[in-house]
């Protein structure tokens, strides 16, 4: 297998608050029954797979970090 060093820094990689922001408001829309353009909801699939994939990447981090 083949390791690979990664920063610890990534831990705290998120995404930007204005970009939180903006897919909070387009989840908050839908939430509330209205229906998004079809532009917004590519943005929102979008900023929704930028999240996850942050997200793994920080758990991957934390995992590797405490040797497990």
């Amino acid at each position: 297998m083949t390791t690979i060093d990664v920063p610890s820094e990534l831990t705290d990689f998120r995404l930007p608050d204005a970009v939180q922001a903006r897919l909070q408001h387009l989840l908050d829309l839908q939430d509330s029954g209205e229906l998004l353009t079809s532009d917004e909801r590519l943005e929102a699939e979008g900023l929704v797979e930028l999240a996850e994939l942050l997200s793994l990447l920080r758990l991957r981090v934390i995992r590797a970090a405490s040797g497990a």
